[in-house]
């Protein structure tokens, strides 16, 4: 979990110097920029809340107890809460034992673009929206990317308030190395995208971490295990910081055949180990032309007895291009039959 910084006023960072480039600020606690717009010095209620500022906040992922302070503090003195699902953000709320006393709107998926002129309308009076998801972070794998993108554009303050995130929990968890990773979200729904993206991903040196759902685990487990081989470690977990957390690591064989025999409930994140350099090296993708498949189908074809349909499905099958998705099979058809008719 990311530590938190104290803003300015507290004490905490006196006599500190910074380097980086900070939205206008330059120490004064007025409230507003050298422009005269709001910016972070402005603090609502004593507390580290910026007025004219778009605060994005991390929610507990599963247990409540992982609640800062400044977030019970922003629920209560924000003007605006942008949020993912509003009857969750006052379950969580009333657990937390706060008051959400400013205006609350639906702020998801389907409506983020539209709205976020919007609420930066009003952070450009002064106001500071406050912007929540379901669970973790926004704008990972969560609504809030819009507004963000916006607010540059615009030249608004946007700061967070970090807190819980699945993808580091897991992350730290999973034993496997930590220094380099690269987050892949949810993996695609469907098998033949969901191929096409693992095949992509065959030499990425980096661990890997995915999201999956409990209807799509076995499914998914399937094809990593098809893609990846057997022997690469990994880890799943599932519902971490809950109750009934559970870590399962091992090999992708022995995840694959834990999730036959022991189906996991819950939210899940998977954790792989990247590709070794003889991995990489092995799975280097040669991108041969078409007329280059074709007479490879066609010598596979008659030294394996194989029909020349068979034998070009085979052939394109080992030999993806780098992104994942393989040769047109119709292209190579054709060039064999060029090649045969010369």
């Amino acid at each position: 979990m990311e530590s938190m910084s104290a803003l300015p006023g507290n004490g905490e960072n006196e006599g500190m110097e910074h380097d980086v480039e900070t939205n206008g600020f330059d120490g004064r606690n007025d409230g507003r920029n050298d422009d005269g717009s709001a910016g972070f010095g402005g603090l609502v209620a004593g507390a580290d809340i910026p007025q004219g500022t778009v605060v994005l906040a991390a929610t507990p992922i599963g247990n409540t107890g992982d609640a800062s302070d400044r977030l019970k503090a922003l629920l209560e003195h924000a003007d605006i809460v942008a949020a993912e699902d509003t009857r969750r953000l006052y379950d969580l709320a009333n657990r937390l034992g706060v008051h959400v006393n400013g205006r609350v709107v639906a702020y998801h998926d389907h409506n983020e673009r539209d709205k976020a002129d919007g609420l930066l309308d009003n952070v450009e009076t002064g106001a500071t929206v406050l912007v929540v998801s379901d669970a973790g972070m926004p704008t990972i794998n969560d609504p809030g990317l819009a507004i963000v993108r916006r607010a540059i554009e615009r030249n608004l303050p946007v700061t967070c308030a970090p807190g819980p995130s699945a993808v580091l929990d897991a992350l730290c968890l999973s034993g496997l190395p930590t220094d380099r990773f690269c987050y892949e979200g949810f993996l695609p729904r469907k098998h033949a995208e969901r191929m096409q993206h693992l095949r992509m991903l065959k030499s990425e040196p980096r661990t890997i971490v995915f999201y999956e759902t409990l209807h799509r685990i076995a499914d998914s487990m399937d094809d990593l295990l098809e893609s990846f081989g057997p022997n690469r470690h990994m880890a799943l977990c599932r519902e971490l910081t809950k109750d009934y957390e559970q870590i399962r690591r091992g090999t992708i064989a022995e995840i694959h055949d834990s999730v036959v025999n022991d189906p996991p409930r819950g939210e899940m994140v998977l954790v792989i180990e990247g590709a070794s350099d003889e991995e990489i090296n092995a799975n280097a993708p040669s991108v041969l032309s078409t007329e280059d498949l074709a007479r490879l189908a066609i010598d596979k074809a008659q030294h394996e007895g194989l029909r020349i349909k068979e034998a070009i499905t085979q052939v394109v099958a080992e030999h993806p291009l780098p992104d994942g998705s393989l040769p047109n099979r119709k292209q190579v058809y054709a060039a064999v039959l060029d090649i045969k008719a010369q």
